[in-house]
């Protein structure tokens, strides 16, 4: 119970070392390590050197011996071997001697101050490629349908030699299902037939060494045709029985074999029982004989059955295989490091079938031959280790065998004293992915083996958990680096004999992916082709791109080119098929993407074009496809050519869907047909193939009359027959000729009959006027008549209609719309095909106009009512107008005699827009003059103008209404502002209503400035002489007014008020002369113009002056004895918004305003 206890602490300890266990520093004392040595087999070329490896390392640098069959060579004994310098490798010169006298078992001893490894028990054999060992081959002669087993038997060979059947050519002889080669060698033939007769059967062995190839006699086999044997039933010949055995050791590969015979040839299936063949690891050779399992495990032992049947019946086989181990290992010992009073363990676990024996060796001599040792105890496969000590340091060599094969492994137990050193170079940068795992590596070196702790940023320490984990051998791992992961982590190793730290750095990089990937491209040959493939890598990160295709490297063509992001085939051929891949790579991570490329083009023309089935009425065509160029096909078009009719033009003939091969094609009599195939798939058509042979048909009746047939006379008394010809292919036969038939319709009367050829007309004279036919038109040939034609109604020549519509009446709906009707004439006296009737009609002139006024310009109208119409409708008419009418019928031929005349007069409507309107500007006054219109339609009653201002710096005002009489076409518009824009809309009346207005803008005057000249007007002496005597007047009246106010005189303003000759304003009384009452609202009331003269003439006032003029805004006040104050106290100035500012001279009005 102790010993258990103590073993399981003990256990636990070992396995801190073995997990932690480190290569010891080569500057550091060690036992000897075996590094290389020679395959435990090991066969030579008796041409060649023999060379034995065996390489170690240690401290000091061990030194080698070597044993041979169990004894020491001595290898400075014999001359013809050398061991290299500083190595255990021996090299033995064998030219001129014997090579056998070197075959044996030789075992490499390393040996130094610490201890002693050994190397495997190397086999050493040579190659060997015996002669085939004489004998007499008789020829063989069987039956046809028996089985035949030819041996072959080759001498035994180091290595077993290759085997292969060849005929005297050298050629190999062919195997398939019936005949087969066995694993042995042996050839099977499971029923011969006629074709195996041969004299020339030979084996041949190849050995692999020696590249020597030896050969058998040759074996002659006759096979017999008379009396060949019946089918039978399937028969193994190779295994015999129902069962056999095999046996296969763990880790090689399972070769299972079955050749059966019978006659027809048998099939071989397989099948475990209990189990099913491991899919990953079988795979079937020679037409189902042979199964074959790589990797053996024991799980593949068991029952495999092989089972052979034909059409007679079936018979298995079992092979019962067992699976043996030669020793394995679970786990090897290793290395131990121990501290002086450290306990270690050494385990050496093996696997085999049978069950390995496990022996312990220390420095190459068995463990129990060794001195013994009190702090050692070995149990089995287990070496404890106790409280060791300086010194005691050893090489404890483990073997394990059974009767397959022996392991042997070294293992060291060094024992040393060392303080902490970190092997990992200091300040090394790591560099990973983001969301890829990241191992910061911290090896260290110490005994006892030193503890390992992480810190980030020198000041974070770091324990393992979710994010971390931190391995044994001091590996910090992050299972999923982010960018927050990157910085400065430091490693300290520590143990009872010092410290030891080393720094390294992690940067965390953006992953490289492929944004757009490359697409599918069907291309046709000769286009261009372009792969897209764009990346987004870490900006720190050089990256690489790379194309393959068909994962290996691009063609070294120059139509390949290759930029920053995509790859550009041009000219592409059908080579350039494949699989292209986009690799983008940096020093960390990679990314790729693939895409197919497919070349296209036009199929190929089909070929071999043959006729079968022929009848006189059909033949059926085949062909065979050519390439569809990866595009199906989608159909095939049939042509032919007519070699009769119309040599070297190819007609289309039918078409048939993609997947066919062959068309029934019905013929038309007389006719060399030669037949041609295109194929057309989505990129086009292909060429034609070559025509196919010539295939004529016989002449016959034809099967068609012409088409197309009518009858329509050209002028009065005749009938011209017309029709469609036949063509060539219509024909049928020689001889092609119309048979012409016509009689009149609805009267007793017999066919009229006439044969014409070589024409598609007949001109039938002496018919009454547009009488209906009878007509047929028959083909014929050489070979008969075609079918009875169809009658169809044809009509002889049109004359003129000979009477006019009756009854025309009209009805006026209004000023502009009227509606005619009138009667039908009679079927008979329009003489053809009623096409209508046309209405004509004319303005004669004005109802306000006399009749010499008429419009003589005025041209008629023409309104056609097609077909049987008795009313319609006369649009567009002029309104207050007289109009004439008449109607004439119309065929075919032309029109007849005209309707008597008809009068009818519209109703007035509204007039259009007045002819004119012309603005002339004035300071504050605008004058309007306009013409009356061009179409009154009807008798004018007045006009109506509105206006407003439309200056858009002035608040646009109300609009303002003026009327005037149908007289009056001017009119002055007083008191507005200056610099403004007006607006303008005049039109004319009728009793209707009022017509279209006729628009104008105007604006009074505004100061200017001539931009010519740049003039101070104030400094020139006109002016100023100009404005010295304005001045004087001024102050002369002044005096004058002055004087007659002290003397409370009138003034005469009647005068004035006169001379306006307003009927709305009434200012003085009849009776006494004086002013009546007088209301500022006057000022508010609507403008009015001057009448008109009768004799056209516009007269102004003999006075421009007015109370408005010279009062403030029309406020002007009277005293008590009626004299009108401020009649010369000037105007009020205007502010400056009022209108535009200018830099003209100002006018004498204004200069006078300025010195009042």
């Amino acid at each position: 119970m102790d010993f258990r206890l103590s073993f399981g602490v003990l256990l636990m300890v070992f396995l801190c070392h073995m997990t932690s266990a480190l290569e010891v520093p080569l500057d550091l004392p060690q036992p000897p390590t075996i590094t290389l040595q020679s395959p435990k087999d090991y066969i030579f070329d008796p041409r060649e050197n023999i060379v034995i490896h065996c390489e170690a390392k240690g401290k000091p640098h061990p030194s080698f011996s070597w044993t041979r069959n169990g004894t020491h060579f001595d290898v400075e004994k014999d001359p013809k071997v050398l061991m290299k310098p500083g190595s255990g490798t021996l090299v033995i010169d064998i030219s001129g001697e014997k090579a056998e006298a070197y075959e044996g078992t030789y075992q490499c001893t390393a040996h130094n101050d610490h201890g002693t490894a050994v190397s495997n028990n190397i086999v050493i054999r040579q190659s060997r490629s015996p002669l085939w060992s004489k004998e007499r081959i008789e020829a063989i002669t069987v039956q046809m349908g028996v089985s035949l087993v030819l041996q072959c038997r080759p001498p035994a060979g180091l290595p077993p030699p290759v085997i292969f059947w060849m005929d005297n050519n050298f050629q190999r002889l062919p195997l398939d299902r019936r005949v087969s080669q066995a694993l042995n060698g042996d050839l099977y033939f499971s029923n011969v037939l006629s074709e195996d007769t041969r004299n020339d059967y030979i084996c041949y062995a190849r050995f692999p060494h020696t590249q020597t190839i030896q050969q058998k006699q040759p074996i002659s086999v006759t096979v017999l045709e008379t009396n060949p044997a019946g089918e039978y039933r399937p028969g193994f010949m190779t295994p015999l029985g129902d069962t056999s055995t095999e046996m296969v050791l763990r880790g090689e590969t399972l070769e299972l074999e079955c050749i059966a015979e019978g006659l027809p040839t048998p099939e071989m299936s397989w099948q475990k029982d209990g189990g099913e063949l491991p899919t990953s690891r079988v795979s079937f050779l020679n037409y189902k004989k042979t199964v074959k399992i790589s990797d053996v495990s024991e799980a593949d032992a068991g029952d495999y059955t092989c089972t052979a049947t034909n059409r007679l019946g079936t018979v298995d086989h079992v092979i019962k295989v067992t699976v043996k181990a030669a020793p394995f290992w679970i786990s090897a010992p290793r290395n131990l490091i121990l501290a002086p009073n450290e306990t270690g363990i050494l385990t050496c676990r093996v696997n085999g079938d049978p069950k390995p024996e496990i022996r312990w060796f220390i420095n190459g001599v068995p463990l129990e031959n060794a001195p013994e040792d009190h702090t050692r105890k070995v149990d089995d496969d287990t070496v404890i280790l106790s409280n060791v000590q300086s010194g005691s340091s050893a090489v404890y060599q483990c073997n394990a065998s059974n009767e397959f094969g022996y392991l042997i492994a070294n293992a060291f137990v060094s024992v040393l004293a060392e303080p902490p050193r970190v092997l990992t170079p200091p300040n090394q940068v790591y560099q990973v992915i983001t969301n890829s795992p990241a191992l910061l590596h911290c090896a260290t070196f110490g005994s006892p083996i030193p503890t390992i702790t992480w810190f980030k940023d020198s000041k974070i320490s770091i324990k393992s958990g979710d994010s971390y984990v931190i391995h044994e051998n001091g590996t910090l791992e992050i299972n999923v680096a982010q960018s927050q992961n990157s910085g400065k982590y430091t490693c300290i190793a520590t143990n009872n004999l010092g410290i030891k730290e080393n720094h390294v750095f992690l940067e965390v990089k953006e992953p490289t992916r492929i944004l757009k990937q490359p697409e599918y491209k069907v291309v046709q040959r000769g286009m261009s082709a372009i792969f897209e493939c764009k990346v987004k890598h870490d900006p720190s990160l050089i990256p690489t791109m790379t194309w393959l295709k068909n994962n290996g490297k691009l063609p070294d063509d120059e139509r390949f080119e290759v930029d920053a992001d995509s790859l550009t085939i041009k000219d592409v051929t059908d080579e350039d098929e494949g699989t292209y891949t986009c690799i983008m790579s940096t020093t960390l991570d990679r990314d790729s993407a693939s895409a197919m490329l497919t070349v296209v083009e036009k199929p190929d023309p089909p070929t071999d074009l043959e006729l079968t089935d022929q009848t006189e009425r059909s033949v059926r065509l085949t062909w065979i496809p050519g390439d569809e160029h990866n595009s199906p096909t989608q159909k095939f078009l049939i042509q032919f050519e007519d070699l009769l009719h119309q040599p070297n033009v190819w007609v289309n003939f039918t078409e048939v869907p993609g997947m066919s091969t062959t068309a029934h094609l019905d013929l038309s009599p007389y006719v060399y047909y030669s037949f041609r195939v295109l194929a057309k798939n989505q990129v086009g058509y292909s060429q034609p193939s070559q025509a196919s042979r010539q295939y004529r048909t016989n002449p016959a009746a034809p099967d068609d009359n012409p088409s197309h047939v009518q009858g329509e006379g050209t002028e009065p008394g005749n009938l011209v027959i017309s029709w469609r010809s036949l063509t060539g292919l219509q024909s049928n036969g020689p001889g092609l000729e119309y048979k012409v038939q016509w009689r009149q319709k609805d009267v007793d009367q017999e066919w009229s009959s006439r044969t014409v050829a070589n024409a598609s007309q007949l001109v039938v004279s002496g018919t009454p006027v547009f009488a209906p036919y009878e007509i047929k038109v028959q083909s014929l040939n050489d070979y008969g008549n075609g079918p009875e034609a169809e009658v169809i109604i044809g009509y002889s020549g049109e004359d003129l209609p000979l009477s006019a519509p009756d009854g025309v009446l009209v009805m006026v709906h209004n000023s502009t719309v009227a509606e005619v009707h009138w009667e039908p004439v009679s079927s008979h006296s329009i003489r053809g095909k009623l096409k209508g009737y046309k209405v004509y009609y004319r303005r004669e002139r004005g109802l306000h106009e006399a009749e010499e006024e008429a419009d003589q310009e005025s041209q008629d109208q023409v309104l056609t009512f097609n077909g049987n119409l008795t009313e319609g409708h006369l649009p567009g008419l002029q309104p207050y107008s007289l109009y004439n009418l008449f109607i004439r019928v119309l065929n075919s031929k032309g029109e007849g005699p005209p309707s008597p005349d008809k009068q009818f007069e519209t109703p007035e409507g509204v007039p259009g827009p007045p002819s004119f309107l012309q603005v002339n500007p004035g300071l504050d006054s605008l004058t309007l003059e306009w013409g009356p219109p061009l179409n009154n339609n009807g008798r004018l009653i007045g006009y109506t103008l509105r206006y407003q201002p439309a200056n858009a710096t002035i608040e646009t005002g109300l609009v303002k209404i003026m009327d005037f009489p149908v007289n009056e076409t001017t009119v002055t518009l007083d008191s507005l502002n200056s610099s403004v824009q007006y607006k303008f809309d005049l039109n004319a009346k009728t009793i209707k209503g009022a017509g279209p207005s006729i628009t104008k803008e105007a604006s009074t005057f505004m100061e200017t400035t001539v931009p010519s000249r740049h003039v101070d007007i104030a400094t020139q002496g006109w002016f100023i002489g100009l404005m010295c005597a304005i001045a004087l007047l001024i102050l002369v009246l002044l005096i004058v007014c002055f004087i007659k106010r002290n003397k409370g005189g009138k003034y005469p303003v009647k005068e004035k008020e006169e001379a306006h000759q307003d009927p709305e304003i009434q200012p003085m009384k009849e009776d006494d002369g004086t002013f009546g009452e007088y209301s500022d609202t006057e000022d508010h009331k609507p403008l009015k113009g001057s009448r008109t003269p009768s004799n056209g003439t516009v007269r102004r006032d003999e006075s421009d002056d007015s109370l408005v003029d010279y009062g403030e805004g029309g406020d002007g006040q009277f005293n008590e004895d009626g004299s009108f104050i401020g009649q010369y106290s000037g105007k009020k100035e205007k502010d400056t918004h009022e209108g535009n500012e200018s830099s003209e001279a100002p006018s004498p009005v204004n200069a006078m305003n300025s010195f009042v």
